[in-house]
């Protein structure tokens, strides 16, 4: 059940929402106008791309599509297990994010490519940190399948089914987040352009650490209960 999570994943996840709005915002508005953090719509102007538009473009979505699988693997291949654990490496895999973010600052300044493909990387390993637990998918770079779920919950709710707030809670933060995300990237855009990339990385770097710390504190509290 959803009550199994720990309080901090709804923070976290609502953060992490924000960080995948403010991304995505950031690239619709920059050159190219190009969605970041989910692939349905990437997926259909390549599929569209092979009948109407140039090779270079087409061969363009198709690498957002393989660095967006690319930052998933790595995640894939750090946390080695289904389900959400203390311990499991959130802190390096979101310290790289941040660094991947950063990298993308540094190619879109210079109007390069490149820096979709480490953008869509980025958003590829934080949407593969969402695992599943006790029969709930998190899920932060996209917000089709939670209005999925909610839909699906409150239709069940209409014929009887028991609703699970919490689980409506959390899906209603991360549809929050992201919408908040959005609207703070094109805010934080207009001032700063593709420097405004720094603050979802700062972000990633800021739960990076508030992890570690909670890690930390619980491995203390752990050793005294042995003692």
């Amino acid at each position: 059940m959803i009550s199994k999570l720990p309080r901090w994943v709804e923070y976290g996840s609502f953060l992490l929402a924000l960080v995948a709005g403010l991304v995505n915002s950031i690239g619709l508005l920059g050159f190219k106008h190009q969605s970041i953090s989910h692939l349905s719509g990437t997926a259909t102007l390549l599929g569209t791309g092979i009948i109407n538009s140039t090779l270079t473009d087409t061969l363009h979505l198709a690498a957002i599509l393989m660095s967006f699988l690319v930052g998933a693997s790595v995640s894939g291949y750090f946390l080695r297990s289904g389900s959400l654990k203390l311990g499991h490496n959130y802190s390096g895999l979101l310290s790289l994010e941040a660094v991947f973010l950063l990298i993308a600052l540094y190619f879109l300044s210079t109007d390069s490519f490149s820096g979709h493909y480490f953008a869509s990387a980025a958003c590829g390993l934080q949407n593969a940190l969402a695992t599943t637990f006790s029969g709930a998918v998190v899920r932060t770079t996209h917000v089709t399948g939670i209005f999925t779920d909610l839909g699906i919950m409150l239709g069940s709710k209409l014929r009887g089914v028991p609703f699970d707030n919490r689980k409506a809670l959390l899906f209603m933060l991360i549809i929050t987040g992201f919408i908040c995300g959005g609207a703070f990237g094109a805010y934080f855009f207009s001032l700063f352009q593709f420097q405004a990339l720094f603050i979802p990385a700062a972000i990633c770097f800021l739960l990076a650490f508030s992890y570690s710390m909670y890690i930390a504190r619980y491995a203390n509290k752990t050793n005294k209960v042995e003692v």
